[in-house]
């Protein structure tokens, strides 16, 4: 394998505290050739961040975009400036721990390889416990990747759509796959069940070598309408393919039913701060079914948010839970 095998791709928005971090974890990996950064027109000092951050190697390149396009576009910028056979994204406020990727390279057949992530709550990462670190791997199925990434209610983000994968160049580029532009939320799950669908080989490897770290925030206000929307759309489409094997797309078309239910629920919520609750409520009196849902998930956000804040867990990574297993 070579010594410069990979490019660390890097989408970065107003990441001015936390870019030069995530582009430093880069450049200390040995087989890394590129570090691509994209600014995507970020308002505050991002892209001078980004600069502090180079070891003068000579293989941190910046793209500055001019208007804002979302990190699907911008993961797709830096794709075209790309050389190296394989691929990883990297997140502007997360990091790699040190030596990730010797040992995925070395594990054979595969297209998209991605190991454990370490959970780590903003502001504790520098007191986080030890990551797994085992040699176990094993083939992720096609049916199982779209069951994980149908949220459960009681299942703390067990989606493996948040995965990182390191990713074969050949496979995007044979199967003619980038990131979705249309979209903001959920282009990595697009992107790895287009990938699956056509057949694609995904495996899972026990040993942690990514940080994400956690944020606070709303369960119902994490995502903007449109952006659900959008991912709604753009699942239904991938459903729709005549090219995948009809099982798949049945699955396909599961998880994109479930973007629809979360969609329902804030276009409630919306409706709700701009009429108030009857007129949100009588609206949608033509779908019962659709509006009980809705109601049912109104309660389980109240008490999933007094559960939230009674929690005193820092960190926890996904082959931990089993998710993996």
């Amino acid at each position: 394998m070579a010594a410069e095998a990979i490019c660390v791709i890097i989408p970065a928005f107003n990441a001015e505290a936390t870019i030069a971090r995530a582009i430093r974890s880069a450049l200390a990996q040995q087989p890394v050739g590129e570090v691509i950064v994209v600014d995507d027109a970020s308002t505050d000092d991002t892209v001078a961040a980004a600069r502090r951050g180079d070891d003068g190697s000579g293989r941190l390149l910046l793209v500055e975009l001019a208007t804002n396009a979302g990190p699907s576009a911008a993961r797709n910028a830096a794709l075209a400036r790309s050389q190296a056979p394989f691929v990883a994204v990297l997140d502007a406020d997360d990091y790699l721990l040190p030596n990730r990727f010797e040992p995925l390279l070395a594990i054979p057949d595969w297209d998209l390889i991605a190991d454990n992530i370490l959970f780590v709550r903003e502001g504790r990462a520098e007191s986080s416990p030890s990551p797994p670190d085992g040699d176990r791997r094993r083939p992720l199925h096609f049916a199982e990747f779209i069951e994980r990434n149908i949220s459960k209610r009681g299942r703390n983000r067990a989606e493996l759509g948040f995965l990182k994968p390191l990713m074969r160049r050949s496979l995007l580029d044979d199967l003619g796959l980038r990131y979705d532009d249309t979209v903001r939320l959920g282009e990595d799950y697009l992107l790895y069940a287009a990938a699956m669908a056509k057949g694609a080989r995904f495996v899972l490897a026990e040993r942690c070598g990514y940080v994400a770290i956690e944020r606070a925030g709303s369960l119902s206000g994490r995502h903007r309408t449109a952006d659900l929307a959008a991912l709604m759309t753009s699942s239904l489409a991938l459903a729709d393919d005549p090219a995948i094997p009809l099982a798949d797309r049945r699955l396909l078309r599961r998880h994109a039913l479930s973007i629809r239910a979360k969609l329902d629920h804030r276009r409630f919520l919306d409706d709700k701060r701009q009429t108030g609750l009857a007129r949100a409520t009588l609206s949608r009196l033509k779908h019962p079914y659709r509006l009980a849902g809705v109601a049912l998930d109104v309660l389980r956000d109240k008490r999933e948010l007094s559960r939230a804040a009674a929690q005193a867990a820092d960190c926890r990574a996904l082959f931990d839970r089993g998710e993996f297993d």
